[in-house]
């Protein structure tokens, strides 16, 4: 597996057993909670368990310092770019938990404060109840760096209204914590300053019920009023443009928009579409409009097909180069390798969504008594070790 920063003793996920009720904290704060090795089998562990513990009603999970969680880490990606599949188990354990995080079977509630990005973000969507506040920011920015919409995003963003998902994704447009509850994709919004006191109030309840818990967040939720400029009040625009059938096309009709009055908001948008990686662009609409009509397993078994092309640098290493210009050397001037959409064939991005041998998919439980199944150290990968 690639080498991930591991500061000794660090506890990178707290979990914590309180009667009926089960916590658990992302701990790394001057990361901004990034998501690791380490922490997705945390995270797997203490969710199996209580899951099967009859005395574990109520989970919530919630970020340290002044982010929820900011996705994958990047880094980690990076440094095993020279050694073979160094992050396929990660990414493996990864996909496999997201399929039980949205078919869980105890009530969850994510008090998300702060950054909710990517991966991240994973953690707080699927949840029965997932609180936000006027400080929560969530994105999805994959494809500018030259990866996809993963962990479950492309089965999400294209079930929204309209072309929104397709928008979120290839832009990577931000959401404040009013847009997200609007657009589906949290159901709470609380004020930042009562979160502490919600939290109190909710490990006091002591039940997984779900109309109780429900009951009591809404003692400290508010209605939201969208602002004016929100991008939700865009929409004919955003289906307009977004529902186009290709990258190129949804550019040309996205200009046309930001030539006509009132629609400067698009201009920054749109230099940072042009900004990304086209291959990144093209592989992330085929894989969002694919998720319309694919099941759940089904998205994440293909995004892990891509995900493992895209770090093999099956048909580009424009991920490599986004992290590099993003996090590395923090130039900001990525060097995409083919460098414009007209150059991307097709039959190329057509590679990296051929599916793998069944023994190397990944293994989502189909039935209910074997859900807990499936897990990497069981598969071809790890026995072929």
């Amino acid at each position: 597996m690639a080498q991930e920063v591991v500061i000794p003793n660090e506890e990178v996920v707290l979990g914590e057993e309180l009667d009926h009720v089960r916590l658990i904290t992302l701990n790394r704060p001057r990361l901004l909670n990034v998501i690791s090795s380490k922490v997705v089998s945390l995270l797997a562990d203490y969710l199996e368990k209580w899951e099967k513990d009859n005395k574990a009603e109520l989970i919530i999970i919630k970020g340290a310092g002044r982010a929820f969680s900011a996705g994958g880490d990047l880094k980690m990606f990076y440094d095993g770019r020279k050694s073979k599949d160094s992050c396929l188990e990660v990414v493996y354990r990864m996909y496999w938990l997201c399929y039980h995080i949205h078919t869980y079977k105890k009530t969850q509630v994510a008090l998300v404060h702060g950054i909710s990005m990517g991966g991240g973000a994973s953690l707080m969507v699927p949840m029965k109840f997932s609180v936000v506040t006027e400080k929560t920011v969530f994105s999805t920015p994959e494809a500018s760096i030259g990866f996809h919409t993963d962990c479950s995003f492309s089965y999400i963003h294209s079930h929204l209204p309209g072309h929104l998902g397709e928008y979120l994704a290839l832009t990577g447009a931000r959401l404040n914590g009013k847009e997200l509850v609007a657009a589906g994709l949290a159901t709470h919004f609380v004020p930042s300053e009562k979160l502490p006191e919600l939290e109190k109030r909710l490990i006091s309840l002591n039940s997984g019920d779900k109309n109780a818990v429900k009951s009591a967040i809404e003692e400290f939720s508010v209605e939201v009023q969208l602002d004016e400029d929100s991008v939700l009040n865009k929409k004919s625009i955003i289906d307009e443009c977004f529902s186009k059938g290709s990258v190129a096309e949804i550019i040309k009709s996205f200009e046309a928009e930001a030539s006509k009055e009132g629609n400067g908001w698009i201009g920054a948008v749109l230099k940072g579409l042009k900004r990304s990686s086209p291959t990144g662009l093209k592989i992330t609409l085929r894989s969002i409009r694919d998720g319309r009509k694919q099941t759940l397993p089904e998205s994440l078994k293909k995004e892990f097909r891509l995900t493992m092309n895209i770090l093999r640098a099956s048909i580009s290493e424009d991920v490599y180069e986004g992290i590099r210009a993003l996090t590395i050397d923090k130039d900001n001037a990525p060097k995409w390798e083919p460098p414009s959409l007209e150059k991307v064939e097709d039959e190329k991005v057509d590679l990296v969504f051929q599916p793998f041998k069944e023994d190397l998919e990944v293994q989502i439980p189909e039935k209910e008594e074997s859900r807990w199944h499936g897990k990497y150290e069981t598969t071809a990968y790890a026995t072929s070790k």
